[in-house]
């Protein structure tokens, strides 16, 4: 009889693995409310130049946010493989994660926009404070992430590769900006010093996210260079970049991504 009897620790243990992923999930949203909290209270001081007073910004907070915005990308890839890994999909699994995603490469990106346009318009002559109007426009990359992600839920046609540019790609290159200020790789700092450069890069990120232009995703069916070349380019500029283009890798390959992306639209695999 004791055979038919439950194994409640089997039963336990079974209950503790199924939310494993949701848990990551949650420190994923944790990551990116962690952030904002940095770029929050990034410390403001007044320097005087030339007999003026000028409000300058701390960046150093900033820097730690972009490195939870990598970290919380890192969990967002790992808590869909544990849910296929422990077979516990589900519609919740999916809503929690577009509800994390929306703040860590929605939100976190938006207010790092904001405090770089705010810094911006701190660099230009004549200049004592900055209007939040000329700032609101970075507030729009969350807006367009969160119907992003809304539209990702309800289209049953990316399985395999993405329609518009995945939250997580912006994230990432949103949350370099930071430490290109920092290292200025290339000289590549004035420019996001630059309003009217900050202002175009929101534009792109707000439609390219929304628009209907099927991008690559990194999903692979199979491991053949005919269906895969694309894929397996992708992977080879991103490592040979790193340690030859250093923080300036990120944007390069956000923009490989997208071009090839555009010249090579990604096709649904069988087999």
């Amino acid at each position: 009889m004791s055979e038919n009897l439950p194994d409640h620790g089997a039963c336990a243990h079974n209950g503790i693995m199924k939310h494993i992923p949701n848990i990551l999930t949650l420190s994923n949203l944790f990551c990116g409310a962690l952030a904002l909290i940095f770029i929050l209270h990034a410390p403001e001081y007044i320097a005087e130049f030339n007999g003026a007073e000028y409000t300058i910004i701390n960046p150093a907070p900033v820097y730690w946010a972009s490195g939870l915005v990598v970290l919380a990308g890192i969990i967002d890839f790992f808590d869909g493989f544990a849910a296929r890994l422990l077979k516990v999909s589900g519609p919740l699994g999916k809503e929690l994660d577009s509800l994390a995603d929306v703040v860590s490469f929605g939100v976190v990106p938006g207010m790092m926009l904001f405090r770089l346009l705010q810094s911006a318009y701190m660099q230009m002559p004549d200049v004592y404070d900055v209007a939040v109007f000329n700032l609101a426009p970075a507030l729009l990359v969350p807006c367009f992430a969160a119907y992003r992600l809304a539209v990702f839920n309800l289209d049953t046609r990316q399985s395999e590769h993405f329609i518009g540019v995945p939250t997580p790609a912006v994230g990432f290159l949103v949350a370099s900006f930071p430490m290109i200020m920092l290292y200025n790789p290339f000289g590549l700092a004035a420019w996001l010093e630059n309003i009217w450069v900050l202002y175009g890069i929101i534009a792109a990120l707000c439609y390219l996210m929304v628009s209907s232009h099927p991008m690559i995703s990194l999903k692979f069916k199979n491991l053949t260079v005919k269906d895969n070349w694309p894929r397996f380019l992708l992977v080879v500029l991103t490592l040979v970049s790193i340690p030859v283009l250093g923080y300036a890798a990120v944007p390069f390959v956000f923009a490989v991504y997208v071009v090839l992306s555009l010249l090579v639209p990604p096709k649904s695999q069988h087999g």
